[in-house]
């Protein structure tokens, strides 16, 4: 698997061990603020530990182990898909896989432990005994069923007997136990390796085993504008029993770059766990395949999609010339060896990032893994700031207030070059933010549209705790009934149109969130908000102003709706105005702002019929 490690210096006493582990690594080295010379800071070590591991990354700590296990102890759930977690004492002499056996951990802790001449503090039994781990196959290889390898382990260790079948160096520790017996095995085409338990001397297949195949395959496939998945896969399926190969030997499916946003073949390459990757027409052009067409040429300027994109991916020879159906097509090479070189291009990715106020605690943990995993960050500079040590050492492009739509242009040409792009935005991409705009950038048509690479990203959204939530969670529950979202802004939208909707709301008595309630030029329309409020509510109805949420310089202060003052505002500022059922209740921490739903009405049979739920 491919792991983006980050090493933590915690002290001084630590921190030339962290480094020289980092560039035993090459990855960056992370050093607490006020403790270490690091160029990356973090303030607090749990909280630091913490987002790394909820954003997928290796973390290696030269500390205590105490302290990373403390950080990350909450998080555990699934030892199947947690990164790896390991502890390097601060002489450098000793280092300790705390979690990640399954991915990874022992790999990279013995690597430490080489680089430093250090004693790797390996203490899963398979590897201790073995020095193998059954379950995470060398590159180029595919593991058919991962949960039998506990089980087969545990057997082995146990000295019950097992056959090894097949062609794999890697497990000649495993052919060399007295237990195991090896033996030939014939596959049509491709390499392929069994361990299974052996009873009476023959083979179990009942019995948990474990099957790898190298990967030594490459798919080419072609198909028509929005072809079925399902008809894709079924030309695979016969292309694939006509090799002889599983489909665990395919280490790629590939296609003409033109096709990457096509559902059947992101559907196949996601249906064999695999990468989908794309060639210009150029790049196939030149390939000299079996099968050529004109009529292929004539349309997309190769006279081959699959056979050509086949070869291109295995550097190999076509076993399996091109199947068509109706409205796909596909062909099969092989290579001399496990594939493990990444030709052509990814379907470039655009992650529309919701990171919430700022503050890690209300950040989600997917947004910190599409941050981890993006290879560019795109977005207003102080958006990106905010992310802290997560966003340093990644390239970035940074872009003032008021230049959205540049910003979003970018990121989608971007990623439409094949790369994983991350458009960060603050509260949720999807309110008021740019979210929208992406999209609508997707939808042009006219000279101001993105170019088609751009419209063939998959795009990739989050969501995050929104201004209109957080001044909700601060004030209490002033949203328990029906309310709205309004924004102020003129600029976007005509302002007889706010207005319009101004008095909707008011006159359906909706609790309402005034997003951009006024700018530095911007500066009647609250007012002229509160004046229309006043007509449908009374003047006592709560108003929370909340600026700065989630953030060390938060503001929060409750106004009766008559008293409402424009310049007690800014643009940091949530305006949350109440409906005519909202008030206030003093409670231990201060006034808390709520609205009510009916629920006292219902208990004291009111005026609802029966069997209706509130």
């Amino acid at each position: 698997m491919a792991l983006t490690p980050i090493v933590l210096a915690l002290n001084a006493a630590g921190e030339a061990t962290a480094r020289r582990v980092a560039a035993a690594l090459d990855c960056p080295l992370h050093g607490r603020a006020g403790r270490t010379d690091a160029e990356i800071t973090f303030p607090n070590a749990l909280d630091h530990a913490r987002d790394l591991f909820v954003a997928g990354h290796a973390v290696v700590g030269v500390c205590a182990s105490g302290i990373l296990i403390r950080a990350v102890a909450p998080l555990l759930s699934d030892k199947t898909t947690e990164p790896p977690v390991i502890s390097v004492s601060d002489d450098g002499a000793v280092v300790v896989p705390l979690l990640g056996g399954h991915r990874g951990a022992n790999r990279l802790t013995r690597e430490i432990a080489a680089a430093l001449n250090a004693t790797a503090a390996v203490t899963t039994a398979g590897d201790l005994a073995l020095g193998i781990a059954l379950d995470e196959p060398p590159a180029g290889w595919a593991l058919h069923d991962g949960a039998a390898a506990k089980s087969v382990m545990a057997g082995l260790l146990a000295g019950d007997p097992y056959i090894l079948a097949g062609e794999a160096d890697w497990l000649a520790p495993i052919a060399a136990l007295p237990n195991v017996a090896t033996e030939d095995l014939r596959v049509a085409d491709g390499r392929r390796a069994i361990l299974v338990p052996r009873v009476g001397g023959r083979p179990d297949f009942a019995a948990p085993h474990l099957v790898f195949d190298a990967r030594t395959h490459a798919l080419g496939v072609g198909c028509a504008r929005d072809a079925e998945p399902e008809e894709l896969w079924q030309n695979v399926q016969h292309v694939l029993a006509e090799a002889g190969v599983s489909p665990g030997a395919v280490a790629s499916v590939n296609t003409l770059d033109l096709k990457l946003d096509e559902p059947a073949m992101n559907a196949l390459a996601a249906r064999l766990d695999v990468l989908l990757r794309a060639f210009t027409a150029e790049e196939l052009a030149g390939i000299a395949v079996p099968t050529p067409s004109d009529v292929v040429r004539a349309e997309v300027g190769t006279s081959s999609v699959a056979e050509a994109s086949a070869l291109a991916a295995s550097a190999g020879q076509i076993v399996v010339t091109k199947r068509k159906t109706a409205n796909t097509t596909a062909a099969l090479a092989r290579a001399a060896a496990p594939i493990t070189e990444r030709r052509g291009r990814a379907r470039g990715r655009l992650s529309i990032v919701s990171i919430g106020p700022g503050q890690a605690s209300w950040r989600t943990p997917e947004a910190s893994r599409l941050v981890q995993e993006a290879e560019e960050l795109v977005g207003y500079g102080l958006y990106i700031d905010l992310l802290g040590p997560l966003a340093a050492g990644k390239p970035r492009a940074d872009f003032p207030l008021g230049g959205e739509e540049a910003r979003c242009r970018h990121a989608l040409e971007r990623a439409g070059e094949g790369r994983n792009v991350a458009l960060i935005c603050s509260g949720d991409a999807g309110i008021y933010a740019m979210g929208a705009l992406v999209f609508e950038l997707m939808a042009r048509t006219d000279d101001s549209a993105v170019s088609d690479a751009a419209r063939r990203v998959e795009v990739v959204c989050t969501p995050g705790v929104s201004a209109l939530q957080a001044a909700a969670a601060r004030a209490g529950a002033p949203l328990g009934h029906d309310f709205c979202a309004i924004s102020l802004s003129d600029l976007l939208t005509p302002r007889e149109d706010i207005v319009k909707r101004l008095r909707a709301a008011a006159e359906g008595d909706f609790v309402i969130a005034f997003y951009n309630p006024v700018s530095k030029r911007r500066r009647t329309l609250l007012a002229e908000a509160r004046d229309i409020l006043l007509r449908h509510r009374p003047a006592d109805t709560p108003v929370m102003l909340a600026t700065s949420l989630g953030r060390p310089e938060e503001h929060l202060r409750y106004r009766r709706l008559d008293e409402l003052e424009v310049d007690e505002v800014d643009m940091l500022t949530v305006v949350l105005v109440g409906s005519s059922h909202s008030r206030l209740v003093s409670t231990g921490d201060g006034a808390r702002m709520f609205t009510p739903r009916g629920y006292a009405r219902r208990m004291a049979g009111g005026d609802l019929p029966a069997g209706v739920g509130l």
